[in-house]
């Protein structure tokens, strides 16, 4: 489902742009511990939403290097009664509201609300959006003219890369990659393209890797050298 908010496309928002698709829970605002349920998970309350330290210039970062910046994020906390859509709309005002800090943008926002075990009927099934699914990201895609293969995906969880993966995105796990993930993680050979310690971080790597692509695809290939060598 897409909440939004989401900007109307711009002329920049052609077919093939490079685009970082960002979770949110542990990337963009802290985990909470609740103890009622024993559990880390996301926050249940507007008072429990806190923007993690430089979220905000890392956001800010990305837009400058041109990218649509897309948020999707399992979100079945509706599902399972743990708050409602209000309230799931108040931390998007909540992070609207950190981002004019550094004038940062996002550009879309889509949410899974579906789970295989929720308390809400009509959200109780097996999606392709939820992630390890790619269903947000290809939906994504087709509605702001993005390129899947030229993308990066950022996330905390195992899921996250694994959704990355499949639509052939780069990715960025966020936190120390342990070797315990090997285990779990399908397939059990996959790895991140990089590792971060938190958004700030991956904003800096992404900056790297696109500068390096644009630095090879401005050399001069060896066959035009070449050619002209002959001449």
């Amino acid at each position: 489902m897409n909440l939004g908010p989401r900007t109307k496309l711009r002329p920049e928002h052609l077919p093939g742009r490079r685009a970082v698709f960002l979770d949110r829970d542990g990337v963009i605002n802290e985990l909470v511990y609740h103890k009622d349920v024993g559990v880390v998970d996301s926050p249940f309350t507007p008072a429990q939403f806190r923007v993690l330290p430089r979220v905000p210039q890392a956001i800010r970062l990305m837009n400058d290097l041109g990218l649509i910046v897309v948020v999707v994020s399992n979100q079945p906390g509706i599902a399972k009664r743990h708050f409602d859509l209000a309230t799931l709309r108040e931390f998007d005002r909540k992070l609207r509201t950190s981002l004019r800090t550094a004038a940062a943008r996002i550009d879309a926002i889509y949410y899974c609300l579906h789970h295989p075990e929720a308390r809400v009927k009509a959200l109780r099934q097996r999606c392709a959006c939820r992630k390890p699914g790619i269903g947000m990201l290809t939906k994504a895609a087709r509605e702001l003219g993005l390129s899947l293969e030229t993308s990066y995906m950022v996330g905390d969880g195992l899921t996250d890369i694994e959704a990355g993966n499949r639509a052939k995105c780069r990715t960025i796990f966020v936190g120390r990659w342990k070797c315990e993930h090997c285990q779990f993680i399908h397939p059990q050979t996959l790895r991140p393209t990089y590792v971060a310690k938190n958004l700030w971080e991956a904003a800096q790597l992404i900056r790297s890797d696109l500068r390096q692509a644009s630095d090879v695809a401005s050399q001069p290939s060896l066959k035009c050298a070449t050619s002209v060598a002959t001449l």
